[in-house]
């Protein structure tokens, strides 16, 4: 005698956990992605010279708003 398996409850249960679980992770992994973006930006813009945010019309006081910017579209 076979034993096969059906679609039971506890599979649905699980398969919607699974399907939950990937929905977060990817979440996670859009927001770090991001994360590293507004890092990167803040980082090289923050270690220019003034002289040179000077020529590029940046003041420095700005850079967190344009490191939000390139990473989140604020």
């Amino acid at each position: 005698m076979a034993i096969t398996r059906s679609n039971s409850g506890l599979d649905v249960v699980f398969e919607a956990g699974r399907t939950f679980f990937h929905q977060k992770l990817d979440t996670m992994r859009n927001a770090q992605s991001k994360r590293r973006i507004y890092r990167a930006s803040y980082y090289e813009l923050s270690v220019l010279s003034d002289r040179d945010l000077t020529d590029l019309g940046i003041p420095r006081s700005n850079i967190k708003k344009l490191a939000l910017e390139a990473a989140y579209g604020c």
